[in-house]
């Protein structure tokens, strides 16, 4: 708890003091350090502030400066030494009995000792830029199996784990790639937020060392913010394999921040990174401790920006100081320095906290004044220029060096100048992307098949021993039949994501997005729009989360909004049945290629739309980071492949289940005994909403079963195939069979041709499936994205009204010839 909690008369123990700069500094100074036990002596009138006592003085603090003090209460001591066996004392080897619950009071020694296990737990933030490899590490400590992609911001979350060394517990936070703390991106804003609102106590800035010098430039923006860090010198393999030479030991003094050598794949370094993590963490306030062999190397510096900028720097701190009770919340030098940069996202915060805020930003609109009249530029490049031209004054006194045996990137350029060749570089792609599809339905369709047979097996069993009524055709036809149509297509799912996998990995897929920027940009899009777009095509689910990856709200917002048109695995049973059906052999790979194609050029014209009407402004750069290749480990692979297959199976079986019992239950509701499947569905509730919704879709040509086909999709695209199986031809096989026999449509056939639907009315039932409504897990993760149900909704409307404008369209148009 807070030191701020603590009521009138109670005490407790510090365990850690957070907040910033001066502020931590003064309350160190003033003798709240770990340890020490402190008590709350009186209130104000107005309760702020509030006095308290500690090592025998007393003293006062506002509840805000209080707030940043944590604390192990009495309540709380006895609540850790009930929970578990009280440890041993240091003076013995015997064991101290909990203390009962009912004695008023505990002694000094007992509190300690409970601020002591509770110190002992550390909060740490990875930060660094894409590709450093944080998440690596993340997963090497914890063991948890987050997404390492080779494309900017594919870790999208704050992920939490933990990990135990020397006796601590880490608790890890791996906050998002970012290449600086600006407010350009949400990635940046939301990494700048967690350290300054959730303060770690200790910051791991990854770097990597093949790219040195681009990744210290973030290392200098936290380097303002005056936050314990520790710098991973990550991918250090790859730089000895070039040759390169640094001076590791010069480098850290003069950054004022530790750096350890690691290997994250390989589990190098790793050790020295958490023994330097505790040692930073246990010596935060001494600013010039020792390492391991006595050099002072852990300090914070002053990045020098120029007699001008620091002049405007010193000025605005000054001003910033005069509001004493807001001093804990920021670095007032690093907030100085992003004032002058005009960050909206200081300046937004100066406006909400602070009250003198027309003063504050008074003196920075003076200061940049000054800038600019003595150096001829904007204050914000020359804050950049200053940082990177320390960081070459830095790695040129540190005698760094870039070797030239066995260059990672010379090796990376020989293969650019193939792949990304304006003549061959397309077509490249074209073929990645065909094989990628063709061992997907060629090589799924075996596992595909066994699966299929053992949920057909499963509930020919279940059948046979369950006694005849409601609870068995649920059993059977709701739920096996329900999860068994998601779980037929896992093996589809599993190749699919395994050639995604590969191609993020190595680094492929940023050069894909990098050769269809110019096709993307004509659509009013970004390159990196490419790449959910081609995972639509697997699941529209994990697709609209890959959106994550663009920086401008605008294109994400329209990338999801044409995800939906991408023909994803779930529509494949539909488009197999529907095919095989109406359609003769020779003509069924030209339809499968005409509904791909369809749903392709509908996202462009879709595009265009939305840039047009909805979402008007200019589109960000094109700013993209093309990674040396690597090739990945088949363990990251198989790992990568099955955490996005269970996230298939997480997102879809739940919904699929659901929505199957529904269409179940309606479809058995009311039941009447002696009548055959299809006469009970024509009679239930499912044949009453049919026949009530076919007028609207009349001028398609759908037949009422083909509605209710419709209606059951909305859940999940899977169902409508099982639905219009049992629907037709009262036979769910039908819905399972693979379509290289017609005769295995041949009932369904005659009951379609019966019912007066044409193979243009088939066609027009495949384009509205297609377009319409995605599935609700579609439109939930499009909510989550986006964090509003406003979008979601419309996702869903305009999609099924231009489903029903599109068929209704092609069918009448049709039918005059």
């Amino acid at each position: 708890m807070r030191l701020s909690e603590l009521k009138t008369g109670q005490r407790g123990v510090i365990v850690k003091v957070t907040g910033h700069g001066s502020f931590r500094k003064r309350i160190v100074e003033m003798g709240f350090i770990g340890g020490k036990v402190v008590e709350v002596k009186q209130n104000a009138p107005l309760q702020d502030p509030v006095i308290y006592k500690i090592m025998g003085y007393e003293l006062s603090l506002r509840h805000s400066e209080a707030d940043m003090i944590e604390v192990v209460s009495e309540e709380e001591a006895r609540l850790m030494e009930q929970q578990s066996a009280a440890p041993k004392t240091p003076d013995s080897n015997t064991e101290s009995a909990p203390i009962p619950a009912d004695e008023p009071t505990l002694s000094d020694e007992r509190l300690q000792r409970a601020a002591m296990q509770r110190h002992k737990k550390i909060n740490i933030a990875l930060v660094g830029n894409p590709n450093c490899g944080k998440t690596s590490l993340f997963n090497y400590a914890s063991g948890a199996h987050e997404r390492v992609g080779n494309y900017s911001g594919v870790t999208v979350d704050a992920t939490e784990g933990k990990a135990e060394y020397e006796g601590y517990e880490f608790n890890i936070v791996d906050l998002p790639g970012t290449y600086s703390l600006s407010a350009y991106s949400p990635e940046e804003i939301y990494v700048r937020r967690q350290l300054t609102e959730k303060t770690p106590d200790v910051v791991v800035n990854v770097v990597d060392t093949s790219n040195i010098e681009r990744n210290l430039y973030l290392t200098a923006q936290l380097i303002d913010m005056n936050l314990p860090m520790v710098c991973a010198l990550n991918m250090f393999d790859e730089a000895e394999k070039r040759g390169d030479n640094i001076d590791r030991e010069a480098l850290s003094r003069l950054l004022g921040v530790p750096m350890v050598p690691t290997v994250f794949t390989s589990g190098r370094g790793v050790e020295q990174l958490f023994h330097t993590i505790i040692s930073t963490y246990e010596n935060g306030e001494n600013l010039d401790k020792e390492n391991n062999n006595g050099s002072r190397v852990a300090r914070h510096i002053h990045i020098n920006h120029g007699p001008f900028i620091e002049e405007g720097i010193s000025k605005i701190q000054t001003v910033l100081k005069q509001e004493t009770d807001k001093r804990h919340l920021l670095s007032t030098r690093y907030l100085a320095i992003k004032l002058l940069e005009h960050d909206a996202e200081a300046e937004r915060f100066v406006n909400e906290m602070f009250d003198g805020k027309e003063k504050i930003l008074k003196a920075r609109d003076e200061a940049v004044a000054v800038v600019k009249n003595y150096t001829n530029e904007d204050s914000e490049s020359a804050i950049m220029d200053a940082k990177y031209g320390f960081i070459s004054g830095a790695l040129k006194e540190a005698g760094y060096k870039v070797g030239t045996e066995n260059d990672t990137y010379q090796t990376t350029h020989l293969i650019d100048n193939i792949i990304t060749n304006r003549y061959v570089g397309i077509p490249l792609f074209v073929f990645f992307i065909w094989l990628m599809f063709e061992a997907t339905f060629t090589l799924g369709q075996y596992p595909m098949d066994w699966i299929d047979a053992g949920v057909g097996w499963l509930a020919e069993m279940v059948g046979a021993y369950m006694p005849e009524g409601p609870l068995k055709d649920m059993v059977t036809d709701g739920i096996i039949g329900g999860v068994g149509a998601v779980i037929v297509f896992l093996p589809q799912i599993l190749i699919l994501y395994f050639f995604i996998s590969f191609m993020e990995d190595c680094g492929y897929m940023a050069r894909a997005a990098f050769i269809m920027d110019k096709m993307m940009h004509k659509m009013g899009l970004h390159g990196k729009s490419f790449i959910p777009l081609i995972m639509g095509f697997g699941c529209n689910v994990p697709a609209v989360m890959a959106t994550r990856t663009i920086e401008s709200r605008r294109n994400r917002l329209i990338t999801m909004l044409i995800i939906p048109m991408m023909s994803c695995s779930a529509r494949l049973p539909i488009y197999i049945m529907v095919i095989g059906t109406m359609f003769p052999s020779a003509h069924k790979s030209w339809m499968m290629l005409l509904l791909y194609f369809t749903g392709i050029m509908l996202a462009v014209v879709m595009s265009r739309v939305f840039g047009k009407l909805f979402f008007k402004g200019e589109d960000t750069p094109f700013v993209m980071e093309l990674p040396p290749y690597r090739f990945p480990t088949s363990k990251a692979i198989a790992r990568h492949t099955w955490e996005k297959g269970k996230q298939y199976l997480k997102k879809m079986g739940g919904i699929i289940l659901v929505a199957s019992i529904i269409v179940w239950a309606l479809g058995y509701f009311p039941h009447h005994e002696g009548l055959s499947k299809q006469e009970q569905q024509e009679q239930s509730y499912i044949g009453w909403i049919g026949k009530t919704v076919e007028p609207v879709f009349r001028a398609q040509g759908f037949d009422w079963r083909l509605d209710v086909g419709l209606i059951s999709g909305v859940g999940a695209k899977e169902i409508v195939a099982s639905t219009l199986g049992v629907l037709f031809a009262g036979n769910e096989e039908i819905a399972e069979a693979d379509g290289s026999d017609n005769s295995q449509y041949s009932g369904l056939r005659q009951q379609m041709v019966d019912a007066g639907i044409t193979p243009l009315a088939a066609f027009c039932y495949l384009l509205f499936v297609l377009i319409y409504f995605p599935c609700i897990a579609t439109i939930a993760a499009i909510k989550g994205e986006t964090g509003s149900w406003k979008w979601a909704i419309f996702t869903a409307a305009y999609t099924t009204l231009l489903a029903w404008v599109v068929s209704a369209a092609v069918y009448q148009v049709g039918s005059l010839f």
